[in-house]
């Protein structure tokens, strides 16, 4: 069992862990919360009430968070020709085609996000599979498109990928502990609307089953799912 260090047990006295707290208040006390030297992240993890070894149940998708995540993200581009051009003054930091996918092969793997056009996607499924795995381009996550440079823009400017694990878990991040709390919140909850909005008709009973914010180094806040349901059915 993980043994926590002297300021974490501390924090975690600081307030009450097993009450749940609405999203602004949890939100408060992330922020309260991350004391360490560095700028921590701000992640959510969502428990949802939906089978994962079932495709018809499957949560996946994006968005853009107002206040963006506070990371810069490198961003690679499969393009050619003009796309290849609209992708640079999107500001992707490496662009290529046939050269980015050898580079890549040969052990590149300085970025975040690989988006690419769908003329791209054959060759880079075929040599690029394995290798590229969870980042590999999706039309799902929104990474593959022919307006590349609209794609590249929105990932630089927030754009976040929610994706359901195995353990019916999504995990994803809001900002970071220097952002106002007002820019959390309302990341909170444009994150938290879309999952709403992305419950597949096949789930049964309760969707929102439990919903944790949390910075790097910092405890868990838990948010009462029941008052997200109520501010997404108002919304």
């Amino acid at each position: 069992m993980k043994k926590h260090g002297k300021k974490y047990r501390e924090i975690a006295k600081s307030y009450d862990a097993s009450k749940l707290y609405d999203a602004v208040e949890a939100t408060r006390l992330v922020k309260t919360n991350a004391k360490a030297k560095f700028d921590e992240t701000i992640e959510i993890h969502v428990r949802l009430g939906v089978d994962p070894k079932k495709s018809d149940q499957n949560v996946r998708g994006t968005v853009l968070l107002p206040h963006g995540t506070g990371r810069t993200v490198r961003v690679i581009a499969f393009a050619r020709g003009d796309k290849a051009a609209e992708a640079e003054a999107a500001g992707a930091d490496v662009v290529g085609d046939a050269d980015l996918i050898e580079r890549v092969k040969g052990g590149f793997a300085d970025f975040d996000v690989a988006v690419a056009t769908p003329d791209m996607m054959p060759s880079i499924g075929k040599e690029l599979g394995r290798i590229l795995a969870q980042k590999m381009p999706n039309p799902k996550s929104g990474t593959v498109s022919p307006n590349i440079g609209n794609a590249i823009r929105d990932i630089k400017a927030g754009k976040v990928e929610y994706r359901l694990d195995k353990t019916g878990i999504v995990h994803t991040i809001v900002g970071k502990a220097s952002f106002g709390e007002q820019q959390l919140a309302e990341n909170v909850a444009t994150l938290l609307d879309a999952l709403v909005r992305a419950k597949p008709s096949a789930a049964k009973g309760t969707y929102l089953r439990s919903i944790t914010l949390a910075s790097t180094m910092g405890p868990g806040v838990k948010v009462d799912p029941l008052r997200v349901k109520a501010t997404a059915a108002t919304s």
